[in-house]
């Protein structure tokens, strides 16, 4: 089990989940036991949840609107260069080299929500290894020039555990006035 596998869907994920285009497909990536995914799911949305951990995906089985890959995103090449997605969640994880792909994977109007760990968390334990921190504006940094930014946070939150967190929630629109159209 992760470390977060009995607790809550994150509230940023269900605040922006919103702006989803209803019924959409949504792409969890590196989901663990799948808390976004089942509570996604449970909204309409067809999700493909991914993660190298089998035994994680195991327990969503069978579950309507979920399909299961049990895939290691690092040492195996990106397995949706020809799928689009109406969304893409990735909570907890960083895998820098994905950025560009996740980002192409996105429909028009597709919404990327990415919320982890920011330098400064070393002060609260793990991780604490800078690889698996991200710097100072850095998803901001990602999607300039490619997304329309919703919302953006890059501070200290007290639950579920005390930690520095970087989150975004982006819309992937050519023209930025269209995005709530």
């Amino acid at each position: 089990m992760t470390a977060h596998s009995g607790l809550a869907p994150s509230h940023w994920i269900q605040t922006w989940s919103e702006i989803i285009l209803p019924g959409g497909r949504v792409l969890d990536l590196a989901c663990g036991s799948g808390r976004h995914a089942r509570w996604l799911a449970q909204r309409g949305f067809s999700v493909q949840a991914v993660d190298r951990d089998a035994s994680l995906l195991a327990a969503m089985e069978g579950e309507a609107s979920i399909r299961t890959l049990a895939y290691d995103l690092e040492a195996d090449p990106w397995p949706y260069a020809r799928e689009k997605f109406d969304a893409v969640v990735v909570t907890n994880y960083l895998h820098r080299p994905l950025f560009s792909a996740l980002l192409a994977c996105l429909t028009e109007r597709g919404v990327l929500l990415y919320e982890t760990f920011a330098l400064g968390n070393e002060r609260f334990g793990r991780p604490a290894n800078p690889d698996f921190l991200l710097r100072p504006g850095e998803l901001l940094s990602v999607v300039h020039g490619e997304l329309h930014v919703v919302a953006y946070e890059d501070r200290y939150v007290a639950a579920p555990k005390p930690a520095m967190v970087q989150r975004i929630c982006a819309v992937a629109v050519r023209d930025s006035s269209a995005v709530w159209r």
